[in-house]
Parts: C-alpha cells; structure tokens; sequence
C-alpha cells in the first residue's frame, strides 16, 4: 500500500520514498485512530499526511515518549537540534533527517505556512519544563503549536471548498478538541510524567488539586470530586468539538470522509470515558473494536459516493487540490 500512495502523489526519489515510508510507520505505530481514518483519503494525498503527523510524534517522542531513545538530560539538546534541521530543511528543502526530509517536501508541494512548524516546536519545548496550567486560556496557548496548528497545516492538503481562512478556525478547534480529548482519556499517564493537561482553576471549582489526583492514582479509590472535575473537562471538550463541526462541510468532498471519521471516533472516545464513570486516573478507556469497524464502514461508503461524485464535471467543487507531483516547482 505505501508504494501505491507514493506513487500516486507522484514521489519517485529513493531517499524521498523511504522518508515518507519511515513516517507512515511512526503514525500506524502510535497513531492508531487517525492512522485509520488516513486511510480514508485518496491515496495520493496520504503521504502528506503521514509526514505531518510522523514528524509530530517524532518530536513528542523526544519530548516524553516512555523508552525514549533521548535520556531526560539529552530531550532539550535533542530539540533544539531537531528544530534547526527542520529550519534548514523548510529552507532548503533538504534533510539527512527523513522525517524532516519528508515534512519539508510536504511543506514545500503544499504551501504550508513554516510559522505552524515553529509553533508547534516552541510547544513541545514548553513540555520540558511546564508541568500544569492555571487557567484554560493558558492551556489554549500550548495547544495552539501542539494541536491547532496540525489542523491548520492539514488544511491545504485536504483542500477546502472555500477560502481556507474561512476554514482555519474550525480546522484549528478540531485539532484542539482531539488533544483534549486525549488528555482527559490520558489524566493517570499524564501524571505519572509529572503533568497535569487539565486547567487548574476548572480542577479546583470542584475541589481538585494534584495532591488529590496522585492519592486517588496511587490509591485506586475514586473521589467524587474528581468524577465531577472529568465531567466538566468532557463537556469543555463537547463544546469544541462543536466549534469544529461546521468545518467538515468546507473541506473538499473527497477529504470529508477522513475527517468526519476522525470526528466521530475521537469523540466517541469521550463516550467511553463516560462510559467507564470517568475512571481516567485508573484506566484507559478505549472505544470498541465493533464501534471502529463500523465507523470505518461508514466512511468506506461516504469515501466511494464522493468519488463517484467527483468523476462527473457537476460534482467538482472550487478549491479542490491538483495532484501532487514531486516537485513543488
């Protein structure tokens, strides 16, 4: 499958191949949702795709990853350099680093702005040393380069139906409500790190502070107060999800599929949390293999009616993408 969609986006160069392929594998390991949903979207376009988010999880890897290849002293050197060559490599269009060799060739065919790229480092250089936030709006301004900036980045290579500033705000809160949706499912193994993703002041209305939070994961006891705090992240949560949703209709209809399934299994992951009574601080709640299977279905089916649609002159839509081919030039 990987030299079918190389092929299709028209990538021939070797060492470009085997940097691509490099980060389809980095998504398919640790992305295993979205990785699915990628799955959905013509095959030309999903090597960008995987460069996107490989290169994301490469840099989180470093960041606190459990087995990281870098030791806790060695993670800030290894950032820093990781963000040079992914300077040089956006000027240049060069890397001997693949995941940056494949980024920067994706940047380059796709327009993408290089702010997001910086962005996104300077948060994952706050993770070595911010270990909790007081209020939602200091949140929002870490997930702005961990999180919405992946959706502004996605934007040119799913292709809009409108202007993609008309898009950019609810493709940037999709990429928001995912990370928070992750961090309420991932409260326990967040704070084994050290972290708490949650607003302070949104755990502290309830009664919560990180002494309670580390006693009831050290514990196994649950406190109402916490069950409470989980429910008002869930519906936090919720609200973004609904800033995001009129975005899916802007996207190019042949994209809509992938995100849409993307939509609705990262939110049904908030139905599970629900679902297990907000136990976070001591499980991991998943969504059900059957759950998947049949939104993956669904998107199968909406992926072979946007096709159909497009094949005829009547069912092409304004701002749709060309091809991409090799070289942006």
């Amino acid at each position: 499958m990987t030299a079918r969609e190389l092929d299709a986006a028209g990538i021939t160069e070797p060492l470009l191949r085997d940097a691509y392929a490099h980060c389809r594998r980095l998504n398919a390991r640790h992305g295993k949702t979205y990785f699915l949903a990628t799955r959905l979207l013509p095959p030309e376009r999903r090597p960008a795709v995987h460069a996107l988010y490989g290169f994301a999880r490469w840099a989180d890897d470093i960041v606190d990853e459990p087995g990281s290849r870098h030791p806790a002293a060695d993670r800030a050197p290894a950032l820093d350099a990781l963000r040079r060559r992914l300077e040089e490599g956006l000027r240049g269009g060069e890397s001997t680093e693949p995941v940056v060799r494949a980024v920067a060739h994706t940047a380059a065919v796709y327009g993408i702005a290089h702010r997001h790229f910086a962005d996104f480092m300077t948060s994952m250089r706050s993770d070595l040393r911010v270990t909790d936030y007081p209020t939602y709006a200091d949140l929002a301004r870490y997930m702005h380069g961990s999180a919405a900036v992946m959706g502004l980045e996605m934007l040119p290579v799913l292709g809009t139906v409108v202007p993609q500033e008309e898009a950019a705000p609810h493709a940037a809160a999709l990429g928001i409500a995912f990370q928070l949706t992750n961090f309420l499912r991932d409260v326990g193994e967040d704070l084994d790190r050290g972290r708490i993703y949650l607003p302070a002041d949104l755990l502290a209305a309830h009664g919560v502070d990180r002494a309670l939070l580390r006693w009831s994961r050290d514990t196994g006891i649950r406190d109402p107060r916490i069950t409470a705090a989980m429910e008002d992240a869930a519906e936090l949560t919720h609200g973004v999800y609904r800033e995001a949703a009129p975005g899916l209709a802007m996207l190019d209809p042949v994209s809509r599929p992938c995100i849409r399934t993307a939509f609705v299994l990262y939110r049904a992951i908030l139905d599970a949390v629900r679902d297990d009574g907000y136990a976070v601080l001591h499980r991991r709640s998943v969504v059900s293999r059957r759950r998947r299977a049949a939104t993956a279905f669904g998107g199968l089916a909406r992926v072979a009616a946007a096709r159909v649609a497009a094949r005829h002159p009547a069912g092409r839509c304004a701002g749709v993408p060309h091809h991409v081919r090799e070289e942006a030039s």
